[in-house]
């Protein structure tokens, strides 16, 4: 009797410690804070479980404007960032909370508004456009967030000369996110500013067929950069800098960009790799 009993002890104890590899392995992770455009579109979702399948590391993500997103980056509450505000995330850097930033991918912002074109925006530069809807008092809605989306809204108002029409009533902002912003601007018939991305997802969503059509698009100044960097260790004691940095390798890597290259809806490319 003895003898089974130490057989199962023995066995009992083996099946504990060759668990121990696996167990650490899915329980190693990392918290990254991103933009909601690239959790909106199922991006994250999609490249995630490949990127824990690559490393063993499992991925958490907090999806936020941009100006929270380093935020919580400067509050030491993540290990990593991916957002698309390019002069948000220099002063980052130098203001010593970030490092290692590097391109990823990049799509393009679009102004998308009701099929009637009430203002009569269609087919106008960025600037003309922007300029018609002030002058007509169009709904124009903003997230109001401080995302990455909003700071080029806000850039793009004053590179028409215009401007931040803030304290007019046509102009709304809603303080949340892209997905969210275009339904209020739908359900207002009004006009907004969004990433392709985001657009194709919400088109996705509506069957192909939404309320919302692209009327501004392609000007140079629409582009949009997306870039990962890992919170500084020198200003973050406990951040996982190291698995930051393995992230950032795998998401710029051959493989990685791959992915994201055919990561599609609607047959479309939703983001452009383009690490270096």
């Amino acid at each position: 009797m003895k003898t089974v009993w130490k057989i199962i002890a023995t066995a009992f104890v083996l099946s504990f410690f060759l668990a121990i590899p696996a167990f650490s392995q899915s329980t190693f992770s990392l918290m990254m804070a991103t933009t909601t455009s690239t959790d909106n579109t199922g991006l994250l979702e999609y490249l995630a479980p490949e990127f824990t399948k690559d490393t063993g590391i499992a991925l958490k993500w907090v999806a936020t404007g941009t100006g929270k997103a380093l935020k919580l980056g400067e509050n030491c509450d993540v290990d990593v960032l991916m957002v698309h505000a390019p002069e948000a995330e220099k002063k980052f850097v130098a203001d010593g909370f970030g490092k290692d930033r590097r391109e990823i991918m990049y799509n393009d912002f679009v102004i998308i508004g009701p099929v009637t074109d009430p203002a009569g925006i269609k087919g106008k530069s960025v600037t003309a456009a922007l300029k018609t809807i002030e002058k007509k008092q169009a709904v124009f809605v903003s997230r109001g967030d401080s995302s990455g989306t909003n700071k080029k809204e806000i850039f793009l108002w004053k590179a028409a000369d215009l401007t931040l029409p803030e304290k007019e009533t046509w102009y709304v902002q809603t303080g949340q996110g892209m997905l969210a912003t275009i339904k209020v601007s739908e359900e207002k018939n009004g006009y907004t500013m969004t990433d392709r991305g985001t657009y194709i997802k919400y088109a996705h969503t509506a069957g192909g067929d939404p309320k919302l059509k692209v009327l501004v698009e392609g000007d140079d100044v629409l582009k949009n950069q997306y870039r990962v960097m890992a919170v500084n260790p020198a200003h973050c004691k406990n951040v996982k800098y190291e698995t930051a940095l393995k992230f950032a390798d795998w998401i710029t890597s051959d493989r990685a960009q791959k992915l994201i290259a055919e990561f599609t809806l609607l047959g479309k490319v939703l983001f452009i790799p383009n690490a270096g």
